[in-house]
């Protein structure tokens, strides 16, 4: 097998080398799962749930080498100190609601009938995580899917692969068994194959609208549950109500934040005409305070991007916008540490519209569109005219005005006066090309469970 390389962003050299499991191997590492399943799921809940957060407290453990990783690997800057506080608060919340979620639920319980519905583990879950939140994403079905007695194949990106490893570390560490959570590194085609072989009881894909695609034709016909979470071009509207300097303050770090590789981040700004031209002056202000270097430069707070690759394409988009008529309003020579490669410096683009890929495509880069707009209608019809639902970002003073927008909008969740932020108690979802499924809530319990009806009668 050819061995997989892990690119540094922040230097370019290669930081990881992993060779894939043969077909083989990575078909044995599948039964294993599945003979481990039954004893895991027979386990009492109560046990399952403390040896899910003794791994991730084993995890918080490790918290210096992880950081250090992360940055090398994705280029995010240490002085933000990794993904600690959402793994934490996520596994505790599916914690705390697993057994209400999975206990059954009775429909009748008589000298005659005894009805109720019960939820089982569907077996092996497969979680295909991505790079840009490498923790974050796979705790959002890892611990829901162990702690309702799955077990669970781990497939990191390759720009992250090291993450599979520091997660098994600490999950086996904490007691949890080797067979019960595997990770493994596979091939593009490896991974296709176990998936048409009905490997898995479910398929968890966080990932680009083309790779979704392709987990669907591997699953064609299998009856396979798939979660398919493929990004977003998430838009921010700010009203004439809206609070000025919070909405730039929440806008502008859920546009550049991560070098502006969130799936869930702001990527297309509407703001009322009467706010339009403040707003885009302290948007500028704002991105110009931003310091573009090295990720463990304590001062830096942009890194760089994951790899050149991805930023090529937001260049692209760039320069294609400008060459269409866009203005940009960030001079690339106030970030010198801008290599043309990985080091990108973020952009704000005015005069832009809808027939420009930078405010249709999805850019996952530090880069923001901005469009000024007369009234809700036509907020609503430009948030709305997009292949993408995953969020959207109201900015108004009244609950009531924003949850009417809300429903207006195709998204899977509704922000008002905040952004980028994922809450465990809320179903994370989404709508059109960002997929399909939804992770975390109850429902996070739903997604890598089944429903089973019991229907007992005396005679």
């Amino acid at each position: 097998m050819k061995p997989i390389e892990l690119i540094s962003p922040v230097d370019g050299r290669v930081y990881a080398t992993r060779t894939p499991l043969t077909l083989e191997a990575a078909k044995a590492a599948v039964a294993a799962a599945k003979s481990a399943q039954k004893p895991w799921a027979a386990r009492p809940l109560e046990e399952r749930i403390a040896l899910v957060k003794a791994g991730v407290a084993r995890l918080n453990e490790m918290k210096e080498v992880v950081v250090e990783e992360i940055a090398w690997q994705m280029g995010r800057p240490t002085r933000f100190g990794g993904e600690f506080g959402g793994v934490n608060a996520r596994t505790d919340y599916m914690s705390e609601i697993a057994a209400a979620t999975l206990a059954p639920q009775m429909v009748e319980d008589s000298d005659k009938f005894r009805r109720y519905l019960a939820r089982d583990p569907v077996g092996v879950v497969f979680i295909v995580a991505p790079w840009n939140y490498p923790y974050l994403t796979t705790i959002n079905t890892l611990v829901p899917a162990l702690i309702a007695g799955n077990t669970v194949i781990l497939k990191h990106a390759s720009q992250t692969m090291l993450v599979g490893e520091r997660l098994a570390e600490a999950f086996h560490a904490a007691g949890i068994p080797a067979d019960v959570f595997q990770n493994v590194v596979l091939d593009h085609a490896t991974t296709e194959s176990l998936i048409a072989a009905r490997s898995f009881g479910f398929v968890n894909f966080t990932g680009s609208v083309a790779g979704g695609q392709a987990m669907e034709r591997a699953a064609a016909g299998t009856f396979t549950p798939l979660g398919l979470e493929l990004g977003g071009k998430d838009p921010g509207y700010v009203r004439a109500d809206a609070n000025l300097d919070a909405a730039v303050d929440t806008l502008m770090d859920g546009a550049m934040y991560n070098a502006g590789q969130c799936c869930c981040g702001i990527e297309r700004i509407y703001v009322h005409e009467s706010l339009y031209d403040a707003f885009v002056e302290k948007a500028v202000a704002w991105v110009k305070t931003l310091k573009l270097g090295n990720p463990f430069d304590p001062e830096s707070t942009l890194g760089p991007m994951a790899n050149k690759r991805f930023a090529k394409v937001v260049r692209e988009q760039i320069a294609e916008a400008i060459a269409a008529g866009a203005k940009p309003l960030i001079d690339p020579a106030l970030f010198p540490a801008d290599d043309g490669g990985a080091y990108l410096a973020p952009q704000i683009l005015v005069n832009v519209d809808h027939s420009m890929r930078v405010m249709m495509e999805e850019s996952f880069g530090p880069v923001v569109g901005i469009m000024k707009v007369k009234d809700d209608a036509e907020a609503l019809r430009l948030m709305n005219d997009s292949p993408y639902g995953l969020t959207a970002s109201i900015w108004t003073e009244d609950y009531d005005t924003a949850a009417a927008l809300g429903q207006q909008v195709e998204t899977g969740t509704v922000f008002m006066n905040r952004a980028d932020y994922l809450d465990p108690a809320l179903c994370w979802t989404g709508c059109k090309d960002t997929g399909r499924g939804g992770s975390l809530s109850y429902l996070g319990f739903h997604a890598v469970t089944r429903p089973k009806s019991y229907h007992l009668k005396k005679v």
